[in-house]
């Protein structure tokens, strides 16, 4: 089977633990990553959740955005407004 190079940027910090973790458990980093994408390719899947924080969600940025743009205007500005609903 042909071999190719895959690179990709991620924090240093986040490396040197996974560089660790991997050593700990007997692998290379290449050995921990080549398990995740033949799990991935395998199932067609992400072999555990990944979720949105809902507080990034679009409807909720623009609520944070009106509500910034009220207070800095001085308008619907309440005790209620800034508690939250």
């Amino acid at each position: 089977m042909a071999q190719t190079m895959v690179n990709f940027r991620m924090d240093e910090d986040l490396k040197k633990s996974m560089e660790q973790v991997c050593k700990e458990m007997g692998m290379s980093m290449t050995t921990a990553f080549t398990i995740f994408a033949t799990k991935v390719s395998r199932e067609k899947r992400i072999p555990f959740e990944v979720s949105a924080d809902p507080f990034y969600s679009s409807d909720n940025m623009e609520r944070l955005r009106k509500s910034i743009a009220d207070m800095e205007s001085g308008v619907n500005v309440s005790e209620h407004e800034l508690i939250g609903k």
